[in-house]
């Protein structure tokens, strides 16, 4: 009877336990349940509306910022570097000395050239007062004359040797950093410093095949680069390749800009839109109102319900163009249409919302959506 006892009261105390745990479970649930059927509070999102617009179509390549004139400056004959006239970052007018050479070897051999000169022509003189009285043949005359422009011409050729060892810069533009020091000794071919004329300056870019007959000369481009991604810089078509790659089936486009205050630079990277003469009509919303998924792009769309509440519907949209900031919305959406704009990633289907236009997120926030 003992052990009956003792087996009972184990059941009630497991019993207790059991029960307790499960009325714990249960009052949980409760909650959970209470919780999930309670009307969610609005999120916070920032509404914008579509927007009809004009655009003009508008090829798009990428390319390459090219001087007009852009030289590594060199010599054309050895020597050692006696003076430098100019400062890394300089900018120069044609003509200005950059960089004179040792020159006083050549300066001493002009001197003794003058000299034979002066002779030479001291005894071309002579022999021709002398051919007017019949007193020297006409041989020694031509000699003696032939002897002086060689000296002549010695001298030429020596005054041009060391003028060479002046080196100017050959045109307008910005200098880049010096690459020799005084004292060096240079050979021809050495770079002493890059000269790039700024003003006007190119931008040279490939556009298919296909797009060819869209293209003429004086046609308008507008250029973006990543140094200065809040601007934009305005050329024109200057000059269209006369053949088509065969490797790429593309064909080669310099376009002229005007760059006054030098923003843009030799060997910068540019995006390139060429436009076209015609514009079309578009809709189109700011780039952050798109949610990019890989079974279709979509908008969440603003409706407004009884008593001016707000919901969002999930609205599949086809994308097309993209243009500072806005993307054309090809079909799914109308102007006028009330989108969000930012706080995407919070949202689903039918979803109360409130509109709170400082709220802002970044493009990653919307990207995985």
């Amino acid at each position: 009877m003992r052990l009956v006892f003792r087996l009972f009261l184990v059941l009630v105390f497991l019993g207790a336990i059991f029960g307790g745990i499960f009325y714990l479970k249960y009052q949980q649930g409760q909650r959970m349940a209470a919780m999930q059927s309670a009307p969610q509070p609005p999120a916070s999102v920032a509404a914008t509306e579509a927007q009809g617009e004009t655009w003009q179509p508008a090829i798009r390549s990428v390319g390459s910022l090219e001087a007009v004139n852009g030289i590594a400056v060199t010599t054309e004959v050895a020597g050692t570097v006696r003076e430098i006239n100019f400062d890394s970052g300089q900018r120069v007018n044609a003509g200005d000395v950059l960089v004179r050479l040792e020159d006083s070897v050549d300066r001493a051999t002009l001197d003794g050239l003058i000299a034979d000169r002066e002779l030479a022509r001291t005894q071309y003189e002579r022999a021709s007062e002398l051919s007017s009285r019949r007193a020297i043949s006409q041989s020694e005359i031509d000699e003696t004359r032939f002897r002086y422009e060689g000296v002549q011409a010695g001298v030429a050729e020596q005054q041009a040797r060391i003028a060479k060892k002046t080196i100017r810069a050959p045109f307008d533009g910005l200098l880049g950093l010096r690459q020799v020091d005084i004292g060096e000794f240079i050979s021809p071919g050495n770079s002493i410093v890059q000269l790039q004329a700024l003003d006007p300056i190119y931008v040279d870019y490939s556009v298919p095949e296909r797009e060819f007959r869209n293209l003429k000369v004086g046609q308008e481009v507008v250029v973006r680069v990543p140094a200065y991604p809040e601007r934009e810089f305005a050329g024109t078509v200057s000059a269209i390749d006369s053949g088509v790659d065969e490797g790429t089936r593309s064909v080669k486009v310099r376009a002229t800009l005007a760059n006054a205050d030098q923003a843009l630079r030799p060997g910068m990277f540019a995006e390139v839109r060429t436009l076209r003469d015609e514009t079309r009509e578009v809709t189109t919303v700011p780039r952050t109102a798109i949610s990019y998924n890989t079974y279709g792009d979509f908008v969440f769309v603003i409706n407004e319900g009884e008593e001016g509440k707000l919901t969002v519907s999930r609205r599949q949209v086809e994308t097309g163009d993209a243009r500072e900031g806005r993307v054309e919305v090809v079909s799914g959406l109308q102007a006028g249409d009330r989108v969000v704009r930012a706080g995407l990633i919070k949202l689903r289907e039918g979803q109360p919302i409130q509109i709170d236009d400082t709220v802002e997120l970044d493009d990653a926030d919307v990207s995985g959506q």
